[in-house]
């Protein structure tokens, strides 16, 4: 069943392996559930052809499923891998605030982070995933540390995983204009992206207003943490929309949590849904980590709600929805891996990604992909032959186990990265 993969740097077939359609422009035959039986045909790093595939034969994949490489587009791999040093004392969301500011403030140095965030990096890699956009803490001083170590990282892995970075701070600090003007251009100086966490402050639009300005006049698109709450009062995200329209913002817009949507009377829900269709904005929705955090009573009662937004709601109105890892190993999520397979499975569970699948496996592909201004997320010739082979040959045997023993292609070679030990961090904990 499993078969053999013979792929060179100069090429090769993957034969007999399952394409499924919302991750190719390939004309298959497509069954009910979305699947095409293909052959992939490489050359020199690239997808040559994709065509139906032959009759069965020994030593051929056996149908296994193939995925695009994955891309994931909200990550914090500056807060990575702390938890054994601080963590989460009652597993509240202030209770991860206040745990990742100390920690922040006490062992952030260049040394720390880059440790830390190469060890994301090699987990992510090793999982299959090409494209990574962390957010990164800006509070003063720690913005001069954290964008020059971005700027090493992205130029040292290069060509194998994409690298960008999102500035985070809370919206109350662009109340210090001075200071978050002299944000925005380091953000420019290191090819990065403007953000905040926006909260209901009595100033909040004017406070958008300043952000959006400042994007547009440096050429600079946005990223948003809005909503990370079960209150039903927060409406920021409308407001970011609104923000968008007033100012007319061109740039791209990518809105992460949005968790306060799902509670939301309905005429509420369609005023935002109205105005984020209205603006073109991506919407990225945070399931382990918002599950982990979100509705945690601290009473020893259950927790009743899920902590996702409103994605098959968005996507029923054209907008771009996907989902990441978020947090791994830190106080607002005690576990992850950055592994974009585990983060599609549970999403699957959680926001019902399923009966039908239909094109639901664009969320960790194509989707965050457009967001994040790349090419990547699908299977096409004259792409780059970035693929996943697993083992599974449906959704159901795909998604029942962690398939750890999935085979990453990136150029057209099956790559020899192996998961780094955790032992490698034990100089950082102490």
């Amino acid at each position: 069943m499993t078969g053999s993969l013979h792929l060179t740097k100069d090429g090769g077939v993957l034969k007999h392996v399952r394409l499924h359609s919302s991750s190719t422009d390939a004309a298959l035959a497509f069954d009910a559930d979305g699947w095409a039986l293909a052959d992939i045909a490489v050359k020199a790093g690239v997808i040559a052809s994709i065509s139906a595939a032959g009759t069965p034969e020994a030593g051929d994949l056996g149908g296994r499923i193939v995925l695009p490489a994955f891309v994931d587009c909200h990550t914090h791999l500056d807060k990575g891998h702390i938890w054994p040093r601080k963590p989460n004392p009652d597993g509240t969301f202030m209770g991860a605030l206040n745990a990742a500011g100390e920690d922040r403030a006490a062992n952030w140095n260049a040394r720390d982070l880059e440790a830390r965030m190469e060890f994301a990096l090699k987990c992510a890699y090793a999982h299959g995933t090409k494209a990574i956009r962390t957010h990164l803490d800006c509070v003063a001083p720690q913005e001069d540390i954290s964008w020059p170590v971005l700027s090493e990282l992205r130029a040292r892995w290069q060509g194998r995983v994409d690298l960008q970075g999102s500035a985070l701070t809370g919206v109350e600090q662009l109340r210090d204009t001075r200071w978050f003007t002299r944000l925005a251009d380091i953000v420019r100086e290191h090819g990065g992206i403007l953000g905040t966490v926006t909260y209901m402050v009595p100033d909040l639009d004017d406070l958008l207003d300043l952000i959006f300005r400042l994007a547009a006049e440096r050429g600079l698109d946005l990223d948003f943490h809005a909503d990370e709450t079960d209150a039903i009062e927060a409406v920021s995200l409308r407001h970011i929309a609104e923000a968008a329209a007033r100012n007319d913002f061109q740039g791209k817009i990518l809105v992460g949590h949005c968790c306060a949507l799902a509670r939301q009377p309905s005429d509420e829900v369609k005023r935002t849904l109205d105005a984020v269709a209205a603006r073109d904005i991506s919407i990225v929705s945070l399931p382990m980590c918002n599950m982990y955090l979100q509705d945690r009573r601290g009473d020893g009662t259950t927790p009743r709600w899920r902590g996702v937004t409103l994605l098959h709601e968005m996507k029923a109105r054209g907008i771009t929805v996907a989902v990441a890892s978020d947090n791994a190993r830190d106080p607002f999520y005690a576990y992850g891996d950055l592994d974009m397979h585990e983060v599609y499975r549970q999403a699957t569970r959680i926001i019902h990604f399923d009966h039908p699948v239909a094109d639901w496996p664009r969320t960790v592909g194509a989707n965050p992909a457009a967001a994040m201004r790349l090419d990547a997320g699908q299977i096409s010739v004259g792409k780059p032959a970035d693929m996943v082979l697993f083992k599974g040959r449906s959704w159901t045997e795909l998604l029942s186990r962690p398939e750890s023993g999935r085979i990453v292609i990136r150029d057209g070679m099956p790559i020899a990265a192996e998961m780094p030990d955790y032992s490698e961090l034990d100089h950082l904990m102490v």
